[in-house]
């Protein structure tokens, strides 16, 4: 890899589109450096599943042409993109993770990908993900499991571990993933990235929700949230503001906000603020590592002039009602008849919950647990701006578990280390990971920033403020150093 190489991967994807602006870097450079990023990295790490690369060229060769013609450029123009395997891409190989749809390739794209498409952006490919999206890890029967580039023997998180892996080690510097429980927070925590799950509705899901072309891959349509992985806040900003906004297929779409959250993130003066800190809702079992980083992250905000409690919501642990919200969203007709025919080829952990007998009441008092969660926060959050949390409550762990049974010393359910991210899911409020700092062997940890009810722009905000007093930027893992990063 030349050194111009190393620098195309390193920089952010706004970078990139700036300097293809100025004619001072060419599509076709940018999507030579990434392809030979992906071939140097992805046979080790399995971050893309699906390779566009043949298009993705002749996309870059078109492109530059624009760029020489003189052409108004759009703001993504010419660059690269990867799109997490469960969003629908018209054209390239739509998998979901399982072998049921191994040779699927739908016929439009998500809405997401084609205002990113006509923003400019170029997609290259596909990013492994768990089984149709069910699991917070990645894996699965058809492409196996994803490695976390810090440590090949812990998980990158799911379900969006492949995008995360993908932007941690420069194969592209803009990712979509999805947020049904975590499934972005997760990754961009365990990968040292940022990563926002943007209000519920304000990024329109379709045509993954609840489309009958493929019964069982539907996205959960009252939980989840397309959005961005990136490098830095700026970046996600600049996706979000090209991915916003209602759309008509979509009957949860927000209508537009009206905000540039690229001149939004100029400011970040945060004195003032009042932001409740809570370490583990009061009782959540917390990794000592995860508590020591986050509490030091917390201590930037006071440094930025927030004034900081802490404090809890007082809401009972959700997780056990969360199941029955995922089994509520989910074709359970389509998936169990998938089972029937596909059983032995699925994932044993998403064929027992396809499996399991749900009962009417377990789905209706699902429903008042969402709405309590829901009121606590609101009424919460009436007194302050923002909340903080860790965004896991335990650091990566190793490949081959769908999660730790055991959190400092104490047992626990396989799904507790998610307990901060899925209430979010529950109250479709703004949430985002920043990367507060790493273990002493070396593994990412982060943070969560909650807002208020649509409040996307002052998380955004927040997190550029954070970014700013505390860089994330050039920690890299050691194995990008060995290809020549």
């Amino acid at each position: 890899m030349t050194t111009q190489q190393s620098q195309i991967c390193q920089m952010s994807g706004t970078e990139q589109a700036h300097f293809i602006k100025k004619k001072q870097l060419s599509p076709v450079e940018v999507m030579d450096a990434v392809f030979e990023r992906v071939h140097s990295l992805n046979p080790t790490l399995n971050a893309f599943c699906v390779l566009d690369e043949e298009n993705a060229r002749k996309s870059a060769k078109q492109a530059e042409k624009a760029v020489m013609s003189g052409d108004e450029l759009p703001p993504l123009h010419g660059v690269p993109i990867g799109i997490k395997d469960l969003v629908p891409t018209k054209g390239i190989r739509t998998t979901f993770g399982s072998k049921i749809y191994e040779h699927y390739i739908p016929d439009e794209d998500d809405v997401c990908v084609a205002r990113l498409k006509d923003a400019g952006g170029i997609i290259i490919g596909k990013t492994n993900i768990p089984e149709l999206g069910y699991q917070c890890i990645t894996d699965n029967p058809l492409f196996g499991l994803t490695r976390n580039p810090w440590d090949l023997g812990k998980t990158p998180g799911g379900s969006s571990g492949g995008s995360a892996v993908a932007v941690a080690t420069g194969m592209t510097s803009l990712t979509i993933g999805n947020d049904g429980g975590g499934s972005l927070r997760i990754p961009t925590s365990f990968c040292g990235l940022y990563g926002i799950k943007p209000s519920f509705g304000r990024v329109p899901l379709y045509p993954g929700c609840r489309n009958p072309k493929y019964p069982g891959a539907s996205s959960w349509e009252t939980l989840e949230s397309n959005g961005p992985i990136t490098k830095t806040v700026e970046d996600s900003a600049l996706m979000l503001s090209i991915i916003k906004g209602p759309y008509h297929m979509d009957r949860h779409s927000l209508p537009n906000d009206g905000m540039n959250y690229m001149e939004q993130i100029q400011n970040t003066d945060l004195k003032g603020l009042k932001i409740a800190y809570s370490p583990d809702w009061g009782y959540v079992t917390v990794d000592p590592a995860v508590r020591k980083i986050t509490e030091k992250a917390v201590k930037v905000f006071e440094q930025l002039g927030c004034e900081i409690e802490i404090a809890h919501p007082g809401f009972t642990d959700p997780l056990p009602a969360f199941g029955a919200l995922i089994a509520r969203d989910s074709d359970l007709t389509g998936l169990r008849k998938l089972a029937e025919v596909y059983g032995e080829e699925m994932d044993p952990s998403l064929l027992a919950f396809i499996q399991k007998k749900w009962s009417a009441e377990e789905l209706t008092d699902a429903a008042f647990v969402r709405q309590e969660v829901n009121i606590k926060m609101r009424t919460f959050m009436e007194k302050y701006d923002l909340v903080i949390t860790p965004t896991s409550a335990a650091p990566p762990f190793e490949v081959g578990i769908n999660g730790p049974n055991r959190i400092n010393g104490q047992k626990v359910s396989r799904s507790h280390w998610l307990s901060f991210t899925a209430p979010f899911n529950m109250t479709g409020q703004p949430a985002a990971n920043v990367p507060a700092g790493w273990t002493d062997d070396g593994l990412p940890i982060g943070l969560q920033i909650i807002g208020r009810h649509l409040d996307d722009s002052l998380v955004l905000r927040a997190s550029a403020a954070f970014e700013e007093a505390n860089p994330w930027r050039n920690h890299q893992p050691k194995l990008v150093a060995e290809v020549g990063f």
